[in-house]
């Protein structure tokens, strides 16, 4: 039998609806931008729909019958047999959350214990530059070397000049900024913003079905100058920066203590960030 929707108050749809055709509007602007039209968008978004309606189902403890998909997602008949016939259940989901669930990458451990552990610190707390090919304790290579010796060190830093995370000289490596923000690489910086602009929506979205009450809060002004959301701007990364290094340090010393536990207690994964934006009022 195909499963009844679940009832909503009167207007609760619609208003869902309108709100999230408002938050779709920048991820629109970026698929405009690339040349990626509607059709291409409405086609593709089949399978997510399928995939979620599926997950849906299972929340609810029923069976993910054609019929049952087809009633969830609106998703056509035919086109559900073709979607699920073409790839195993649930696929789709594995392959969309697989960024944000693989594990970190080499050269973001690198930044992050070189961010963290004092003997990459300045007396300030801010991480330092580090002499490149000794090996010995608080030079670069050995930083590497602490993460894994499975890769040369040399591959590492060559990652984080491509990456625009890092640069050499004479006197050293220095880290360009107080965190893993690639400024160059449209793939990693593409993979970034799916992972943050995910975890971010499925807080809101969690917090609003009443399944959790993640943090996910905003600061919000109008009618104020250009000069005064230069400075606001300027507190926020100013802010960012000290509740980075807390939670960073806390998030750091979680992951070296938890690698002591069995695999199947190291099931969880957690994200904490903050944004800024600015934009002339309509």
């Amino acid at each position: 039998m195909a499963a009844p929707p679940e009832m909503k108050a009167p207007g609760e749809s619609g208003a869902v609806l309108a709100r999230v055709l408002h938050a779709l509007r920048p991820l629109v602007r970026l698929l405009v931008h690339h040349g990626i039209t509607y059709p291409a968008l409405a086609a593709a978004l089949k399978q997510v729909f399928l995939d979620e309606a599926r997950r849906e189902l299972q929340r609810r403890g029923m069976p993910s019958t054609d019929s049952a998909l087809t009633l969830l997602s609106g998703v056509h008949r035919r086109d559900v047999r073709t979607l699920t016939r073409e790839a195993p259940a649930n696929t789709g989901a594995r392959s969309a959350s697989a960024t944000t669930e693989a594990p970190r990458s080499l050269a973001s451990e690198v930044v992050g214990r070189w961010m963290h552990e004092r003997r990459y610190l300045d007396r300030g707390g801010h991480p330092r530059m580090l002499a490149r090919g000794t090996g010995e304790p608080g030079s670069f290579d050995h930083l590497v070397e602490s993460v894994s010796r499975d890769v040369r060190p040399r591959a590492v830093l060559d990652e984080l000049l491509r990456l625009g995370v890092a640069e050499e000289s004479p006197e050293g490596v220095r880290l360009l900024a107080e965190g893993f923000a690639p400024k160059r690489g449209f793939g990693e910086m593409a993979a970034l913003f799916a992972a943050n602009v995910h975890d971010h929506t499925a807080a809101a979205v969690a917090n609003l079905r009443g399944e959790a009450n993640f943090l996910e809060q905003a600061v919000f002004v109008d009618d104020i100058s250009e000069e005064s959301a230069r400075r606001l701007s300027q507190v926020g990364v100013a802010a960012w920066k000290v509740a980075m290094r807390e939670v960073m340090g806390t998030a750091q010393q979680s992951f070296d203590a938890d690698q002591a536990l069995p695999a199947t207690e190291r099931r969880q994964r957690a994200r904490f960030g903050v944004y800024f934006y600015s934009e002339a009022q309509e």
